[in-house]
């Protein structure tokens, strides 16, 4: 495949833009109190100047996330969309921690990895204060749970950390970087 191909398969076609700028739109509209201080027209103008974006934000989209613009700790002039769906994204769960953890699973391998997805859908893997700060815009991952961006000390002894919501309080816990579960995906950031 060459690079023209790849570049185009990114590429979102009028339709599917519209549609999602239409979603996004609702979705912003109906959550304010994610985003109290901003208007949406100047979210819609950065997005369109930015295709790139708006394909990853489709991506988000299509694996169940609910993308959403929330005011996270960012740069000033950012724009950050995470994950909103109540519970982690259906069609991002069932994935080991990274593809170290997938390629040194040798039997009943899951299917892809949560950091192999974020880096191919040009997002990033939420990390634990990230995650922290979204549960206090809401419940979420009340059923499943999310890895989150692992610290290296722990990744280099073979674990990986994932939060969930239980009990109105968010716990951090450790497993093997190599297991996956039906209840656990990832949620994702894009800053644009």
């Amino acid at each position: 495949m060459t690079t023209n191909s790849i570049e185009s398969d990114k590429q979102l076609s009028v339709e599917q833009r519209d549609e999602l700028l239409n979603t996004l739109k609702a979705r912003f509209e109906k959550n304010k109190d994610r985003h109290p201080d901003m208007e949406w027209v100047n979210v819609e103008a950065r997005l369109e100047a930015n295709p790139d974006k708006l394909w990853s934000l489709h991506e988000m989209e299509k694996t169940g996330g609910e993308p959403d613009l929330v005011e996270l700790h960012s740069e000033k002039g950012e724009y950050i969309f995470v994950d909103c769906s109540t519970e982690s994204p259906k069609g991002r769960r069932s994935v080991c921690y990274d593809q170290a953890a997938l390629d040194a699973r040798k039997e009943n391998k899951p299917k892809h990895s949560a950091v192999q997805m974020c880096i191919e859908m040009g997002i990033e893997l939420l990390s634990e204060s990230q995650y922290r700060e979204l549960q206090q815009l809401g419940n979420f991952d009340m059923k499943t749970s999310s890895w989150v961006l692992t610290p290296d000390k722990i990744r280099q002894r073979g674990g990986a950390i994932f939060c969930d919501l239980r009990y109105d309080t968010v716990f951090m816990y450790h497993n093997g970087a190599e297991s996956y579960y039906a209840g656990r995906g990832f949620r994702g950031l894009l800053r644009v």
